[in-house]
């Protein structure tokens, strides 16, 4: 009976031990010659039977589903579970039973060397597996019930060998170990390589933008501020408006590879990974565009084996240690980004497309867009047609010639852009073949064309990993922002050139009125236009340059111009919607009194009177808004930005004594 023992508790059930899908190995209940204490010793036995069944049978089954998954890779998943993680945990399972079945065979030899042992001494020899194979079997359990899948295999493993069990904790290390050796090798593929070895999805990396961000996509409804001063909530709103509003502008562009965080193993910190995504990244840059004499070489300098040599005595460890592990992930994301340093900053030279990008997104070139208004002024005023586009790019060449800017190899990088209505439905039409339908609606009020008005500059390579379409994107918001308030700067200087011709006319109270508005927006508008140069757009340009200066390392480049950009668009208040509303509404009510005194060469009519009237009190309120919020703000410390501007403006105080109002008479 003893060898029929033996045989069941290595897998062969028979006629004493039989067995049952429901309840495993069990004793036959019709001996009558067994005493109910022997049954129970000998059922205790069964337990590991029926554990050792059935870790056979998955491992039998999923090693074999593995194999056929390969080959066959369009077959329906009857079970949910498949991969090479799963392939190598079958793998490191059969290792951890191969003590079991070495005990079997030594209890064989025992028995035929003294046939009078009795059970107990069964007993005593795998009592060691009593604690072990339960406590496996619940993680081969949470696999089968949850379909644990890829990378969550290691942290399923992980977590159940934290345990105060030492024989439990040391099978579950070994299993892990092997697991480990899988994703060591897709290490060195993706950071040696650039290759993505992944057809069962299961690595922390994949292929596409992450997941997420439909918080991002959900409007935000505008405050109503009143005239009465703030709430104490929208207090509070303005201090987190900015941060939200970053998060949107700055969220990261759609990458060709991001990171699986659901499959990230909790002892791997997100940090890390984020150094494996960039590695790679580069590496698989380099190796799709590697060309040039100048780029022959390799991005890890030709350390490719001896990196290889580290991961795979890392590999040979029974233990995972993080501190060796992210020691050698930093030593390979150094490399590259210093080789990535090297090839921007020197060959690339970032610096001077950093420039090209301040002269033309951030209108560096003053002098330029001052002839550029002039000419596409009258182009740009009204809705654009299909031909605008073309119109705006010859009066920007035509602007260019006239201040000196004759760079051949520059210029055929640059185009504007002109979004007119019905542009995309044309576009979508010639592909089909079809007519574009005319469904504008007569209530929408067109844009013009300085509302629609981009700038597209060809990024050449590898400068397209730090200037993505996203970014230039951003750059294009802020040069709309800083392009308008430059215009009405322009006009409002036209309109005292025209008010100084005409000052030989007869005087009357309304060119009182005229004048002292003028002067009042001027002032503003002035004061803005100097703030967003000189205490946003030098300084922190300057900060960006030392900072690049400062560094060999071309993730803390990425890092400074993603936090110049940020600034940028936080201090010129484009993320602050109410102070960006309002001076919206500054601007557009000094270009409506431009186009007023322009358009009136004799002394204002009744209804130019009126109409003066409404853009007087328009920007008297909208001036005390404005105050309201740069004071109260100020005072509650939240945005240094917002001070710095007040400061500009009330610097005599002039506009704490008119009550925080402009424009009045």
């Amino acid at each position: 009976m003893i060898h029929e023992l033996l045989l069941a508790l290595s897998g062969y059930p028979g006629a004493i031990f039989t067995w049952n899908k429901q309840n495993g190995l069990q004793v036959s209940q019709d001996l009558p010659f067994l005493h109910p204490s022997e049954t129970s010793v000998l059922n205790r036995q069964c337990k590991l039977g029926t554990d050792y069944i059935r870790f056979t049978e998955f491992i039998d089954q999923h090693t074999g589903h593995v194999l056929q998954q390969e080959h066959h890779s369009s077959l329906p998943n009857q079970t949910g579970l498949h991969g090479t993680y799963l392939s190598a945990f079958c793998t490191g399972l059969d290792s951890m039973l191969q003590p079991y079945r070495q005990a079997l065979l030594d209890l064989e030899q025992e028995f035929l060397g003294d046939p009078h042992l009795t059970i107990s001494h069964v007993n005593y020899k795998l009592d060691q597996f009593q604690l072990l194979f339960p406590s496996v079997m619940v993680v081969v359990e949470t696999i089968k019930s949850q379909r644990i899948h890829g990378c969550q295999i290691m942290e399923t493993v992980y977590k159940h060998s934290c345990g105060g069990l030492p024989p439990v904790r040391m099978a579950l290390e070994k299993i892990l170990a092997v697991c480990h050796g899988v994703m060591y090798k897709q290490l060195a593929a993706w950071m040696l390589h650039g290759l993505l070895l992944d057809q069962s999805e299961e690595f922390f990396i994949k292929q596409g933008p992450s997941g997420g961000g439909g918080a991002a996509n959900q409007e935000e409804e505008e405050e109503d501020l009143g005239l009465g001063g703030f709430s104490g909530k929208q207090l509070r709103e303005l201090q987190d408006l900015r941060l939200i509003e970053e998060e949107k502008m700055l969220a990261p562009s759609l990458q060709q590879f991001s990171l699986r965080t659901e499959m990230l193993p909790s002892y791997i910190p997100i940090r890390v990974a984020e150094k494996i995504l960039f590695v790679g990244e580069s590496v698989q840059m380099f190796e799709n565009h590697n060309h040039g004499p100048s780029r022959a070489g390799s991005i890890l300098k030709h350390q490719e084996d001896m990196f290889a040599a580290e991961l795979h005595k890392l590999k040979q460890q029974p233990h995972f240690s993080l501190s060796d592990f992210e020691n050698l992930i930093d030593h390979i994301r150094s490399t590259v980004a210093e080789h990535l340093w090297t090839l921007m900053v020197e060959e690339s030279n970032l610096l001077e497309q950093l420039k090209i990008i301040k002269d033309f997104y951030l209108l560096g070139r003053g002098e330029l867009y001052q002839v550029f208004i002039d000419l596409a002024q009258h182009m740009l005023k009204t809705p654009p047609t299909a031909v605008t586009e073309h119109d705006v790019n010859v009066a920007f060449q035509q602007a260019a010639h006239k201040v000196l800017l004759d760079d051949d190899n520059l210029l055929p990088l640059l185009h504007l852009t002109v979004d007119y209505q019905g542009k995309e439905k044309e576009a979508t039409g010639a592909r089909d073949g079809a007519t574009p339908p005319q469904d504008t609606s007569p209530r929408e009020v067109p844009l013009t064309g300085w509302a629609t008005l981009g700038l597209i500059y060809k990024v050449q390579w590898p400068l397209h990993i730090l200037f993505t379409p996203a970014v230039l994107e951003k750059y294009n918001v802020v040069f709309r922002y800083l392009l308008s308030v430059r215009r009405v700067q322009l006009q409002l200087q036209h309109c005292w050139a025209l008010q100084m011709q005409r000052k030989h006319l007869k005087f009357s109270q309304t060119d009182t009125v005229l004048w002292r508005l003028r002067n009042h927006m001027a002032f503003l508008i002035d004061n803005l236009q100097y703030y967003l140069q000189v205490d946003v757009l030098e300084s922190q340009f300057s900060q960006l340059l030392q900072q690049i200066n400062s560094t060999r390392d071309f993730e803390s480049i990425r890092l400074a111009h993603d936090h110049f950009l940020s600034n940028l668009l936080a201090q010129s208040f484009i993320l602050l919607k109410p102070v960006f509303h309002c001076l919206n509404e500054i601007i557009e009510l000094c270009q409506n009194f431009c186009l007023l005194v322009s358009q009136c060469v004799a002394p204002l009519d009744e209804r130019g009177m009126a109409q003066l009237d409404i853009l007087g009190k328009g920007f008297k309120r909208q001036s005390f808004l404005l105050f309201t919020i740069l004071s109260r703000v100020r005072n509650s410390q939240i945005n240094s930005d917002l001070a710095q501007l007040l400061l500009r403006l009330d610097y005599n105080k002039y506009y704490t004594h008119a009550g925080g109002t402009l424009g009045s008479v």
